[in-house]
Parts: structure tokens; sequence; C-alpha cells
């Protein structure tokens, strides 16, 4: 183990083409939590570069070189004696032990189980996705956000390229029955779905217990492949279910149904955002903090819209709502209507003013 983890300290990190992201490490101890490919190793690498060689030791706990009982017994001593300030444990596993270094860095995909602040790392929002691809600044740029996601490494692959890369590592990385739950999840995005729904969905392709279901549904949640959005007061009713990625759905399932795909492109816009929000019948996205709706209409109609604000007259009376948003894909208007504003925002738009109050 002592040749393996000299052979990690004498390496020459490489961070060729490195694009900075808004997350960013600083001199705290932190635990990145990013799903597959969200960049964590990027970030992790870029930050070391910037100190003095010597300093830090760079480990990546996926190699299965390592083995965990003599790397326990050995890295102190060996970051002691080379007197490292920094370690930075990539794809930590919790049956490594950590032990006191000026700072620690670690990367999984799991939630925090250390004392160590949490840094979570999203895939790319649509303004970190134009840094990414700043060729297509132009009338293109939204079309291809919608063909390629946030997946920082899909800008260096070729369209033939994508969709197996995708499937492998998405393969490679969940559980078999992880997999095939959050294929199910890909059909069924802004659906309301419980627990109990994909369950019996499942079923009818393996023989497995809710029990067993249920865990490794709730393991998708915690990693941040899925995500619920709550009905507004009733945190029991099933949520609407989002996929972390647009791309994961191209890559998982033939369907192509836009506007659901327009939709989950909104809810990860606020939720990278850290924008509060929850859905209502008739509402896409409400969001308390700003006394606005959302409405999800990539080709929105306008006499369609005035009667679904009519429909929403009780709510927007009673939550005093200010706004109703309507994102579009590229339709911009205002219309005057007696109950509510309604302001009719293209994506690229909206997505690139998400912190103005």
């Amino acid at each position: 183990m002592i040749t393996l983890l000299d052979e990690y300290y004498k390496y020459d990190l490489h961070n060729t083409g490195y694009v900075e992201r808004k997350a960013s490490l600083d001199e705290q101890s932190v635990w990145i939590q990013g799903i597959a490919q969200s960049g964590k190793t990027a970030l992790i690498k870029n930050y070391l570069l910037s100190h003095k060689k010597a300093t830090y030791l760079y480990l990546d706990c996926s190699d299965i070189r390592i083995s965990i009982d003599e790397l326990n017994n050995e890295l102190e001593s060996f970051c002691h004696e080379h007197k490292i300030k920094i370690l930075a444990l990539d794809n930590y596993t919790p049956a490594l032990k950590l032990f006191p270094i000026e700072q620690t860095i670690l990367s999984s995909q799991l939630p925090n189980q250390s004392d160590f602040e949490t840094l979570e790392l999203h895939l790319l929002d649509y303004e970190e996705f134009l840094s990414f691809e700043s060729k297509y600044y132009d009338s293109t740029a939204l079309n291809h956000f919608f063909q390629l996601g946030g997946f920082p490494k899909m800008h260096k692959l070729h369209q033939e390229e994508r969709v197996l890369y995708l499937q492998k590592i998405l393969s490679s990385t969940l559980g078999d029955i992880e997999f095939s739950l959050l294929t199910q999840a890909s059909k069924m995005i802004t659906q309301k779905v419980s627990a109990f729904t994909l369950y019996e969905r499942l079923k009818t392709e393996r023989k497995i217990s809710k029990d067993k279901l249920y865990i490794h549904l709730q393991q998708l949640y915690d990693k941040h492949y899925l995500y619920g959005c709550e009905k507004l007061g009733h945190p029991n009713a099933p949520k609407k279910l989002y996929v972390c990625d647009i791309a994961i759905k191209h890559a998982l399932t033939l369907q192509k149904h836009f506007g659901k795909i327009f939709e989950n492109l909104i809810f990860l816009e606020l939720m990278k955002h850290n924008i509060e929000s929850y859905y209502d019948e008739g509402i896409d996205f409400y969001l308390p903090q700003r006394h606005q709706i959302i409405i999800a209409s990539a080709f929105a109609n306008e006499h369609a819209l005035f009667k679904k604000v009519e429909a929403l007259e009780g709510f927007i009376i009673t939550h005093q709502i200010r706004d109703v948003i309507v994102v579009t894909m590229n339709l911009e208007n205002t219309l005057s209507h007696p109950i509510a504003a309604i302001e009719m925002v293209p994506f690229s738009q909206w997505a690139l003013g998400e912190d103005d109050e």
C-alpha cells in the first residue's frame, strides 16, 4: 500500500480545459456530494493545482488496488511523514478512517457522513452551460441545452456517443434495482408518483419486495438522481417526480414529450438556485418567498393562459400572488388581466435572471 501511496503522491495532476463552476473550494474541510460525472474530480483537481505539489495527496478511493484495511493502517503515518496539509479522497467510502489534518476534501455520491461542511455539486445550470459552450451564445444555445443537458462531459462527445456514454455510466454506477427504478422514473417525469406506483411498475419486470424497492428508491433521492416537488400544504400527498437531468431521460427512454422535459428543466433551475417551490392543482410551481406562480408552457397560447389564470383566482387572492410567470421557449409579452399580471418570459431570459428578486 505504501507503494501505491507513493505512486499517487508523485502523480502530476492534470485538469486540461477546466471551466470554472459556480461551486468552488476554500480552505475548509468539505464533503462534496454529486452524482457520477457531475464534475467532482475536476473541481478537486482545480483546487489542488493551486497549491504546491508536495503539500497535498490526491487519492481515488475507487482504485481497485486499494485495500481499505491496509490504507487505514498506513495513510495517517504517510501524510505525517510527508508533511501533507491537504488530503483529497475522491470517491470516498465511509470505511476509510479519517484523522486530523489541516484540510480534508471528500467526494461521494452519498449524503454527508462526516462533521465537515457539505458542498452539493449540481449538474450544469443554464448559465454554466453557456460558459462551457461559449460558441452557442446565439439563438441555438437553448436547443443545444435541451439536447445535452447538464453533464459537463457531454460537450466533448460526438452526438452518436452521448446516449451510450450515459447508459454505461449509470449502469456501472448504480445497482441493478436503482438503474431499473431510474429508467421507470424517467418515463414518469412531472407526474404525481408514489413509491407504490413505482413498485407496481417494477414488479412486472422483476421479483422484488415493497420494502426493498422503497430502500433503493430512497437511495436515488438521497443521491439526488431523483427529486420530488411537494404539494402545497400536503406533505404526504404524492410528489411530482423529476430527474436530475433531462439527458438521463433521453438516454433511458424513447419518449419525446417536450412539455414534460421543459417542465423538468424549469424545476431543475429552481432547485439549483435553492428556490423553494411547491405544486398545486393547476399550478406547476408556487414560489412562496416570491409570491409567484410559474407556469411551464413552451408554446403559450394567450387565450388559454387567460382561462388558466381565471381558474386560479382563489389561489391568487389567498396567497397574495404578485406575479404569474409563464416560462416559454421564445415568446415574450405582458398580458393585462384583472386578477394578476401575466408575464411571458423566454426560458433563456428567465433562467439567467433566476437570482433576481
